[in-house]
């Protein structure tokens, strides 16, 4: 056998293996489950509605970010048909802050769907959540088990590293993902397959951290090949990162009194619908002077003040550089076509997105 079989076949489970794991995670996650706003008690039946819209805003955040938002959510649309309901605007100023707005739209785009198309209620299979908008594969999984517990395994990050590191997983990610998927699914039991699932999530959140996980108080502790090994922290295996080409940019923050000159984003594209400040292109190249020149033209404005530094965020796939300039229109003037102004004191009600808010704290000193 050569060394690369005897490694695979290392990590291959056995039928003892497979029959004692699903066990005792579930064992240890009814003693240690997390209390999580969206998670039914125990007992109880899962809500597919708060499911949906837990993964939905799980989506590359934070539990501890997510939570004052699914709480405003459900207080103001309680079920999917009243969000179905609501006006894409105000599902998008319910969201700013949260990050990755195309959620938000493809959140709205699901809810009229599911409003409209199966009368509030969510299909109860992967491939009927599939055919949703906004929906792929782990979400489609991870409704099917968690809310009408079938016999899936959702693969999201932390069952991701839980699992490479049981199995000692050697490939590199994202090639290793089906691999994975399918280790995974060795950890299902028979029955609870959502609670099967969100043991793993939880293991993961608490245990089986990125760095320094509390191996001795892992249930599958005994049989984890990356534990034997001494190689926990190294996997998954990942390639190195690659980073965006930076983009500069200029943003103008035109206040009229105490009112303030927004517009609203294009809704293809990134941060589509969102509100913004007028701004130049973004681009790799950008020349502060051509930026400058793309400045909204206003009757009666005073000159353009250039704020000393430069507002940065970072974006998925790139860095971003603003150049921030400031001016006071005279009372009475009007917004440029596709413009509008809005008080300053009514901007957290604004569909704003965080580099935005950025941009006007820093040109207001707020």
């Amino acid at each position: 056998m050569s060394p690369k079989s005897a490694l695979k076949a290392k990590s291959e489970p056995r039928q003892a293996e497979t029959s004692s794991r699903p066990i005792a995670l579930l064992r240890w996650y009814d003693r240690h489950r997390r209390r999580l706003p969206w998670r039914a008690a125990p007992g109880e039946a899962s809500d597919p509605y708060r499911v949906w819209l837990s993964e939905i805003m799980l989506q590359q955040t934070t539990v501890k970010a997510v939570g004052p938002y699914f709480e405003k959510f459900v207080a103001r649309w309680p079920d999917v048909t009243a969000l179905g309901r609501a006006s894409l605007d105000d599902v998008l100023r319910m969201w700013a802050g949260l990050g990755y707005y195309s959620r938000a739209r493809n959140l709205y785009a699901c809810a009229v769907a599911v409003t409209r198309e199966h009368g509030g209620a969510f299909p109860e299979t992967e491939e009927g959540l599939r055919a949703l908008p906004g929906i792929g594969p782990y979400t489609a999984a991870a409704i099917a088990a968690i809310a009408f517990d079938r016999h899936t395994m959702p693969v999201d990050g932390n069952i991701e590293r839980v699992v490479s590191r049981l199995f000692a997983v050697e490939e590199e990610l994202p090639q290793a993902k089906p691999r994975i998927q399918q280790l995974a699914a060795t950890l299902l039991a028979n029955s609870r397959a959502g609670d099967s699932a969100q043991a793993l999530m939880d293991l993961g959140s608490s245990i089986c951290t990125p760095k320094n996980p509390a191996c001795a108080l892992c249930p599958l502790n005994e049989d984890c090949t990356a534990r034997v090994q001494g190689s926990q922290e190294t996997f998954p295996r990942k390639a190195p990162k690659k980073s965006g080409t930076l983009r500069r940019g200029a943003a103008f923050v035109v206040t009229r009194g105490d009112e303030l000159l927004v517009r609203s984003r294009p809704e293809k594209g990134l941060l589509g619908g969102m509100t913004e400040v007028p701004g130049s292109d973004w681009l790799a190249a950008q020349d502060d002077a051509v930026a400058k020149r793309q400045a909204p033209k206003l009757n009666g404005l005073s000159r353009w003040q250039r704020k000393v530094g430069v507002v940065t965020h970072v974006f998925t796939h790139f860095p971003l550089e603003l150049v921030v300039y400031t001016a006071r229109a005279e009372a009475r003037t009007r917004a440029p076509a596709g413009m509008r102004w809005v008080p300053i004191a009514t901007l957290a009600d604004e569909a704003l997105p965080n580099v935005m808010r950025k941009v006007i704290a820093h040109a207001l000193n707020l």
